[in-house]
């Protein structure tokens, strides 16, 4: 275990498997108290028990972020609790994947639940922990966009709007919270090989076949760029969105 993040606390929404569990283990791994959160009460603790065997810090809250203010601010009050008064990094990471399908398909129940999840939550949650933050003069947001949210992709208009308006909120955050000593930034993840991912598998061939890698991500190497923004080795990195995408948003 190193110590970038040593005496640093973490929130990781819907952190109870894939990128966002890749987020959690990182983190601890490299000293940070985590808090991990999601809606499935087993697996948190699977996550907690996985970063606590190597000698990591972690509890976990369950939280749905569709239930709007009052689920967004009991995790809130829970995880800053659980951090001993403070959080030093919030990671934004929980999202409502949407399947593929043409915009006249796509019903308003869909629609208001995806925003539910994919921006309302986020924006909630920043602006429950972002204040503290801002006023010791230190912090760390990492938004989870997409490079859904940097390029259009046919049948993926609403994802690919949630995902944009992310981007959007980071560099507006970048400018509030900033010059009060609070790092706001995006990752933007490619395809990467989760569970969830492989239910539009065949969709996602032919993308990663003309990236320059010619390769999906790994979970890993999403939160290894995770760690780098939370960690003082971005000390001077502000509204920036960094792309984990094998080259796809490049070329």
């Amino acid at each position: 275990m190193t110590a970038r993040l040593e005496n640093r606390t973490a929130l990781v929404t819907g952190s109870t498997n894939g990128i966002g569990e890749a987020i959690a283990v990182a983190l601890a791994r490299e000293g940070a108290q985590v808090v991990v959160s999601g809606r499935d009460l087993d697996k948190g603790k699977q996550v907690v028990d996985t970063i606590t065997a190597t000698g990591g810090q972690a509890s976990f809250v369950p939280a749905d972020l569709a239930g709007g203010s009052t689920a967004a601010r009991a995790l809130a009050e829970a995880a800053t609790d659980l951090a001993g008064g403070r959080l030093d990094i919030l990671v934004n990471n929980a999202a409502m994947l949407i399947v593929p399908a043409p915009t006249a398909e796509i019903n308003e129940d869909l629609i208001d639940a995806a925003l539910a999840v994919n921006v309302k939550a986020v924006f909630l949650l920043t602006g429950l922990v972002a204040p503290a933050m801002a006023a010791r003069g230190s912090g760390a947001i990492i938004n989870m966009g997409s490079i859904n949210g940097l390029f259009g992709t046919a049948r993926s208009a609403l994802y690919s709007a949630t995902k944009a308006t992310i981007h959007s909120l980071t560099k507006s955050w970048a400018a509030e919270y900033g010059p009060a000593g609070v790092r706001v930034n995006t990752i933007a993840p490619g395809p990467t090989l989760t569970d969830k991912i492989s239910t539009i598998a065949d969709r996602l061939a032919p993308m990663i076949a003309a990236m320059p890698s010619r390769r999906a991500s790994t979970p890993a190497e999403v939160a290894a760029a995770v760690v780098f923004l939370a960690s003082d080795d971005a000390a001077n990195i502000h509204g920036a969105t960094l792309s984990v995408d094998g080259g796809r948003a490049a070329v």
